[in-house]
């Protein structure tokens, strides 16, 4: 692993540090989202199926203070939202029906050596881990990776996925500009193979722009790069043929695919121009393959329906980055109000899909 680029962005949301104090959804405080009277009491959130929140970030306090401690991170430089507990988590999820969270683990920093981003990795899952066992059944993990560092994902697969119990691994949409689907990644997919292992995708700022500044002054990042970048890494997978080529491997696309539902007839008429060429077969197979979760919120779902089977879209919220009102007052009844969905598919969304994908989930 590099010092300069590849250490420069990470994430898991993939917030650098020196991005500006806003949660990603763009709104202000968040101290007390986990109080929000508006939010739906328990009755409420129970009169709906239980839900399984699949996008749910969480920033270990004991990498915080590790971070601060060998000045890696400068604590507030960090999105006021990484800072909320567990016990906020709990009462957002209570408040919005969710009974189960798998973590999104975030550990911004620029860091030294591969040896330092071990560290980091390994006390990132040690709080997860701990997470998990003190609130049995609420939460469950995914395993953070470094793709431009191979030796370290190697070891961290070997350790989340292997030891620890992680239902997965999250991942960036690029990495220095090596997008998902580059053969650089080939030989961590290939234990990833062997792992049957889920991988969760998350976008971060485009690359090449200058750290923590917007693309576009006046529009943050989040709006419009963030979707890009994950539909950049989902057309590269198809370019590369990533599901064929590690087909035990699940991946997961957040926010809905990105722009890729939209731009599917696009795809299929023209990808003949990328290279490799995609030809229009792989383009609909891969959109039928890949899962989506409702991170957003999300557009409306008829044109994500007409090329993606509605098993394959998985419950997401994008808390604490999406603030509590977003996700209640917004997100989830649109969702619910969506005529594309029939009660059936949203309660497959909203639990049964999560399930099917980890069956692990189950027993938390």
């Amino acid at each position: 692993m590099t010092d300069s680029a590849s250490t420069t962005r990470l994430g898991l949301l993939g917030m650098q540090t020196d991005e500006p104090l806003t949660s990603a959804a763009g709104t202000g405080a968040v101290s007390g989202l986990a109080q929000d009277p508006s939010l739906p009491g328990p009755a409420e959130a129970h009169a709906t199926p239980s839900k399984i929140d699949m996008h749910h970030h969480f920033c270990a306090p004991e990498w915080r203070e590790w971070a601060a401690r060998h000045g890696l991170v400068k604590p507030e430089k960090l999105p006021p939202w990484s800072r909320l507990d567990v016990e906020a988590s709990i009462g957002f999820m209570d408040r919005s029906g969710i009974t189960t969270a798998v973590l999104k683990p975030m550990l911004p920093a620029r860091y030294r050596s591969s040896a330092q981003l071990r560290e980091a990795i390994n006390i990132t899952l040690q709080s997860m881990l701990e997470v998990a066992s003190s609130h049995p059944g609420r939460f469950s993990f995914y395993v953070p990776l470094f793709l431009d560092d191979p030796d370290a994902s190697s070891w961290a697969v070997r350790r989340g996925l292997g030891q620890l119990g992680a239902v997965g691994v999250n991942v960036t949409a690029n990495y220095g500009g090596v997008y998902l689907g580059d053969p650089a990644y080939d030989r961590v997919f290939h234990e990833l193979n062997d792992h049957c292992a889920v991988v969760d995708t998350h976008p971060h700022n485009l690359p090449d722009g200058a750290p923590g500044a917007m693309s576009v002054p006046g529009i943050p990042n989040f709006m419009c790069d963030f979707l890009l970048d994950t539909t950049r890494a989902a057309v590269n997978m198809m370019a590369h043929r990533t599901l064929d080529r590690f087909p035990d491997v699940s991946v997961i696309l957040p926010h809905a695919g990105g722009f890729v539902p939209y731009i599917a007839g696009r795809l299929e008429a023209l990808g003949r121009f990328c290279d490799p060429a995609l030809e229009p077969a792989a383009v609909r197979d891969h959109l039928r393959r890949f899962y989506y979760d409702t991170a957003g919120p999300m557009a409306g779902a008829a044109t994500l329906l007409d090329h993606v089977p509605a098993d394959h879209i998985l419950f997401g919220t994008d808390w604490p980055a999406a603030p509590a009102d977003t996700v209640t007052g917004l997100a989830i009844p649109a969702l619910e109000a969506d005529p594309a969905f029939t009660s059936e598919q949203l309660r497959g969304i909203y639990h049964d899909n999560a399930l099917r994908l980890i069956p692990q989930l189950a027993s938390v």
